[in-house]
């Protein structure tokens, strides 16, 4: 069966100070991308996507794709590798973009840009985050026996692991009862203070450091796509506008579906930790957890190897 790894890598990493996706942060230059496509691939996944800028396409094939189109997936086929490209030239044309307007449209539009590379279910994630190895495997599993209609899947994480001391974050705060997704509220700036209190800067309100948040790690069938299109087109009929900065997003999307009830999301829980980098603060801190892993065994001397 075809289980597929969709990593979203074309954001500018505006917060960060320069393109994150690609700064080898792991004890032997590793990027966070590279964490996460060794996971799947020990979990069961056999084919690999990048959502990516167009002009990135020659870095990405040398950091990521040559090794990879050598490597064997765990039922013995050779993994699979392709590239989508998030740019403007997908954007309908009843749409005018304007002309200051630099940065894409946000994480469905990234994923739509995939839509003829992926046809079998398949996890979506962002390409600066690490998710753990546990995470992988419980989607993995999950994905093989989802429905090709209807439903889909996440891994939540705790709001207390996620936050950033060196800025505000946007989170996908959840709401979850009896193991499925409830409802999904996107939070654009949660800062978290030193005593560990965490704040809804936006609405001004306190947040649970329990709170259930989504990563972007998504499990979901090509029928996806449809919806993400249906919802794209509407976002930039009623919401995009002149604002150069508007995005649609994932979690967003997911939870309007859920509202209309056309979607149930499962919640899986991972026994690993989530971090990742929104800001070069964040680097060190990454940096050291990493060597951790890889001293614990966890991971080999080299991912490549």
């Amino acid at each position: 069966m075809k289980v597929t790894l969709v990593i979203m890598a074309a954001g500018l990493g505006s917060r960060y100070g320069g393109s994150k996706q690609v700064d080898g942060i792991g004890p032997n230059n590793e990027i966070l991308m590279e964490y996460s496509i060794y996971d799947a691939l020990r979990a069961g996944f056999n084919k690999v996507v990048f959502i990516i800028k167009p002009e990135m396409e020659e870095l990405m094939e040398r950091i990521c794709g040559n090794y990879l189109r050598k490597r064997t997936a765990l039922d013995g086929t050779p993994v699979e590798v392709a590239y989508a490209f998030q740019d403007f030239s997908s954007v309908p044309d009843f749409y005018h973009i304007p002309v200051e307007r630099t940065k894409p449209f946000g994480t469905v539009h990234a994923l739509l840009c995939a839509a003829q590379a992926v046809h079998e279910p398949f996890c979506v994630i962002n390409a600066d985050d690490y998710y753990g190895i546990d995470a992988y495997r419980t989607i993995y599993q999950e994905l093989t026996a989802l429905p090709e209609s209807g439903r889909g899947t996440m891994v939540g994480y705790l709001l207390k692991n996620t936050a950033s001391l060196h800025g505000t974050v946007s989170r996908g705060v959840c709401a979850v009862a009896d193991g499925k997704l409830q409802s999904v509220r996107e939070a654009l700036k949660i800062q978290l203070y030193p005593d560990g209190t965490l704040k809804d800067l936006a609405e001004d309100r306190t947040l649970s450091p329990d709170t259930v948040v989504s990563m972007n790690f998504w499990g979901f069938t090509p029928s996806i796509f449809p919806a993400l299109n249906a919802y794209f087109e509407n976002f930039l009929r009623t919401e995009a506008g002149e604002n150069v900065k508007a995005e649609c997003l994932l979690p967003v999307m997911v939870g309007h579906e859920l509202d209309t009830g056309r979607m149930e999301v499962s919640v899986l829980h991972s026994a690993d930790r989530w971090f990742g980098m929104t800001y070069h603060e964040d680097r060190d801190r990454v940096a050291e957890e990493l060597k951790k892993l890889h001293d614990s065994g966890a991971y080999p001397v080299t991912l490549k190897g």
